[in-house]
């Protein structure tokens, strides 16, 4: 295979039918990027950008029967995980990525849709904490997921710094800890790893179209590691992929709105 021909990204996680997030949101960046998406739907969501009404699992069979009619046909350089919604799922997930091999996987730990529904049973934090963490080459938490899978208060920069160690103690290879909902005028995020640590720092957006910046930061970091880019220049792009999405926004919706992932296709 060509050089060309990598940025193979296998999406396990949920549809959101309002296109902002999930699934979509995942297809959309994967494709900006320059890789290519493949995807295994755990569930179906009703939503938009007012919120989530409904949440239709999909089988654990069907889950696994996409995620190897990937990986046996097309392959994948790089696996993404958000939206899996109960401990079943998080089982058959992981054994999804062991089936990959040594394929590197984003794990993007979706506990809670912007506009609050859960997205994650309580019950399924343990089975992300002994089999998500451990599996992850990077891990993706926001802060309320950090303290969940921690137990330690985040509130602070210095708080996510102290959760990141304790996660890559937990088996994470790294950790890229958002800092969105830390209160401040700048975000800062702190990459984590056993070597030390790289902070993107920005000033804060104010605007309410955020929906979907944890799938998109975590796809794009994907597609980076599928390209073969290493993590840190992976987490950098990323990072500024997302940041210019959110300042071109659409508009659209008369709630959390998206970002505007298409932006690079029209550089």
């Amino acid at each position: 295979m060509s050089d060309a021909a990598k940025g193979r990204v296998l999406v396990i996680a949920g549809s959101d039918s309002g296109g902002g997030a999930g699934i979509q949101a995942d297809i959309k960046t994967i494709t900006a990027l320059g890789g290519y998406a493949a995807t295994a739907i755990t569930a179906v969501t009703v939503q938009n950008t007012l919120g989530v009404t409904g949440v239709h699992p999909i089988p654990l069979e069907v889950i696994a029967a996409q995620a190897r009619a990937v990986l046996d046909d097309i392959g994948a350089d790089a696996i993404k995980t958000g939206m899996l919604g109960d401990a079943g799922v998080v089982e058959t997930v992981a054994a999804a990525i062991d089936h990959a091999g040594k394929v590197p996987a984003v794990v993007d730990p979706v506990m809670v849709a912007k506009g609050g529904a859960p997205l994650l049973a309580e019950a399924a934090i343990g089975a992300v904490k002994t089999l998500m963490i451990p599996r992850a080459a990077l891990l993706t938490p926001n802060a309320p997921e950090a303290a969940a899978l921690t137990g330690l208060v985040v509130e602070t920069t210095d708080d996510l710094r102290r959760a990141g160690e304790a996660l890559l103690a937990m088996g994470a290879k790294a950790v890229l800890m958002k800092g969105g909902h830390v209160e401040g005028e700048r975000v800062v995020d702190v990459l984590m790893t056993s070597e030390g640590e790289t902070t993107f720092e920005g000033e804060r957006i104010q605007t309410r179209h955020t929906h979907g910046t944890g799938c998109t930061l975590a796809s794009a970091c994907a597609t980076g590691l599928a390209q073969g880019l290493p993590l840190q220049e992976a987490v950098a792009r990323a990072w500024n992929y997302v940041h210019e999405a959110m300042l071109r926004a659409p508009g659209f919706g008369a709630g959390h709105g998206p970002l505007d992932h298409g932006w690079t296709l029209r550089q």
